[in-house]
């Protein structure tokens, strides 16, 4: 079957001359605007796309970044005669997959286009591999078959679940796996960290707005709670949440409406929520950071995401998982794992727990040369001989007079990661935060 590709340009002459060069090979869909351009890529369920850089009725950029909200897999390049390193920087920051110039050289194109399909066809293997690991937690330990018991007898109900675990346990596949196993599994499942944000960004982005209500806020937001409406919603980290937005989040579970912020309206909202934690929630009550009627309100069904070091045996399942997802992932030959390496897996303690698992596996494919991981490729090192303590006096940032804090946040971390071999769970506990918080950081500095 051939594959589609949608051609967006305002010059009917450009669209006739490139469907004439393309159609051999590709199912080719052409249009000059952006209405269209919408239609044609929703209905026809397109993720390979050239748009003109300029159209008549607006920018092609703002028009691909509709369409990456559409399809976020979506593989677009972009086309224009008016080539500058600013606009082909700007274009890649948005979502491009390439840049090219008009006019197009036709060979130039036809590559192009066969290496995006080939990473189309990477993308596409690797998302049917995750998505079988959402519909079919892997594991035939104790503790697993424990939680796909207790999913089966909860999945289709909207009481309330607590997942908690330690760091990398893998709790946020779990609530994956009760939605995408439930009764509202075509409904939208949507996650946001509590960790990850200040308290008011937090309510904003859960609970919606009206527009003009802060700084900012130029338009109307519905929120994430009224957009997750007949699915679920996954708060991850809730013992972060602040202690005031807790308040909030217990009436709308009481409640089941939604208020916006700067709004006297309530809208009701059917929503599934589950939640997550790795903090002891009732040590937390105690010492006055979370609420006990909350508490009790969110643990209607508790599960326990199990440590890596107490489901040893599971890695004979996981570790070909993760070698077929990068073996995929970075087009190499690896095929499997030799028994001293494996042995050297169920001899390692796995404080980071499936993340570390699914960090050395993935190091390990990248870094082979043959097709089956040695010891040598393994390189699990002592974490003793890594990892160094930030209280040494040798250790020390330089701090400037004018730095912003977020300039000294980055190179707090940065500083951190260095010391701690990389290792981003010690690198979380030694800056007092989570290993998720850590993630969107790393994210944010773009370190």
């Amino acid at each position: 079957m051939k594959t589609k590709i949608l051609i967006v340009d305002d010059e009917l002459k450009i669209l006739r001359a490139l469907k004439f060069l393309l159609e051999d090979d590709y199912h080719v869909f052409t249009c000059d605007n952006i209405k269209e351009a919408k239609e044609i890529f929703t209905n026809e369920k397109i993720n390979l796309v050239l748009l003109d850089l300029r159209l008549t009725e607006g920018s092609g950029l703002l028009l691909m970044e509709e369409l990456l909200k559409i399809d976020r897999n979506a593989t677009i390049i972009i086309m224009t005669a008016y080539s500058t390193i600013e606009n082909s920087i700007k274009a890649i920051k948005s979502g491009a997959y390439y840049f090219i110039t008009k006019p197009v050289d036709n060979d130039q194109l036809l590559l192009l286009l066969k290496t995006a399909e080939d990473k189309l066809s990477l993308k596409e293997k690797v998302e049917t591999l995750e998505n079988h690991l959402r519909k079919n937690l892997i594991g035939e330990s104790s503790a697993i078959k424990d939680i796909k018991k207790i999913i089966q007898k909860v999945k289709d109900t909207d009481a309330t679940i607590l997942i908690t675990g330690e760091s990398g346990t893998g709790k946020e596949l779990i609530a994956q796996h009760i939605h995408s196993g439930s009764n509202r599994s075509a409904k939208p499942f949507i996650a946001i960290n509590c960790a990850a944000m200040p308290s008011e960004l937090l309510e904003s982005e859960l609970f919606g707005y009206k527009r003009g209500s802060f700084t900012g806020a130029i338009k109307d937001e519905i929120g994430l709670i009224r957009k997750a409406e007949k699915g679920t919603l996954f708060l991850d980290e809730i013992g972060e949440m602040d202690i005031k937005l807790q308040s909030k989040l217990l009436r709308f579970l009481q409640e089941k409406e939604v208020r916006h912020l700067g709004d006297d309206k309530d809208f009701p909202v059917d929503v599934r929520i589950i939640c997550s934690t790795n903090r002891d929630l009732k040590d937390e009550i105690g010492k006055g950071n979370f609420r006990e009627d909350l508490y009790y309100r969110i643990n209607v069904i508790n599960i326990v995401a199990p440590p890596l070091r107490d489901r040893i045996d599971d890695l004979d399942l996981l570790v070909p998982y993760f070698i077929d997802k990068y073996r995929i992932s970075f087009n190499k030959n690896v095929i499997g794992i030799s028994d001293e390496a494996m042995n050297r897996l169920k001899s390692h303690s796995f404080s980071g727990n499936i993340r570390e698992l699914e960090n050395l596996i993935q190091r390990a494919v990248l870094l082979s040369g043959e097709e089956i991981i040695d010891l040598d490729t393994l390189n699990l090192n002592n974490p003793n001989m890594i990892k160094k303590n930030l209280d040494i006096s040798d250790n020390y940032i330089k701090i400037y007079q004018g730095e912003s804090m977020k300039d000294i946040e980055k190179k707090a971390i940065e500083f951190a990661l260095e010391v701690n071999g990389q290792n981003r769970k010690w690198t979380a506990d030694s800056l007092g935060i989570s290993e998720r918080s850590l993630r969107y950081k790393i994210k944010e500095y773009e370190l």
